[in-house]
């Protein structure tokens, strides 16, 4: 009973003095072929789709995207509104606060209800526009460009939809900067009055 114990102990011991065989190593994300293609690569993705959770295999990329803008659109306006009343003051009114999550208390029911109805009309028109071919999230003739804006060429319009994702983006990781610091006091370093 020694001896098979001390042979295993032997034969243990001697495979951790041995070469260890090595695999191949990827290093590449598994991505769906959707994203191929798709404006959001740059410089700090290294130029490669960002999917590291792999969300891709769940929800479709164009819905995906279509979320993303909305939530960097609806973003930017949020930093707009943050900032604004803190810097510039705030409109005659019900609200008497500088403070924008203590302004949304404030608020008339009456101005909630024409906000909602308001939103609704605006994402009713985008709807039907894009039944009617136009896009709310690039790639084609635009649902909504009043000031005609939108360039003509594709260069262009990559560029211009790059540069909206990338300051929506942004604009996501501020406000949620802006609210951590409001509710967490010192939890975020921004300057002082935010």
């Amino acid at each position: 009973m020694k001896t098979a114990a001390l042979l295993c102990l032997f034969a243990g011991s001697a495979t951790a003095f041995a070469p260890a065989s090595v695999g191949k190593v990827s290093t590449s994300l598994n991505v769906s072929p959707d994203l191929d293609g798709m404006v959001g690569t740059s410089v700090e993705t290294g130029g490669k789709i960002f999917d590291p959770l792999n969300l891709s295999d769940y929800i479709p990329a164009d819905r995906a995207r279509a979320a993303e803008l909305a939530n960097g659109r609806s973003a930017m306006l949020a930093t707009v509104g943050y900032v604004f009343p803190k810097w510039f003051g705030h409109f005659e009114g019900d609200v008497s606060v500088d403070d924008p999550i203590a302004a949304i208390g404030q608020a008339d029911l009456q101005w909630w209800a024409q906000f909602i109805i308001f939103c609704g009309t605006i994402e009713a028109y985008k709807y039907r526009m894009e039944l009617e071919g136009k896009s709310s999230t690039g790639g084609g003739e635009p649902a909504i460009d009043w000031m005609k804006m939108y360039p003509k060429d594709e260069a262009g319009r990559r560029d211009m939809e790059l540069k909206e994702l990338k300051n929506g983006r942004l604009a996501m990781l501020g406000i949620a900067g802006f609210v951590s610091a409001h509710f967490i006091p010192g939890a975020v370093p921004i300057g002082p009055g935010f």
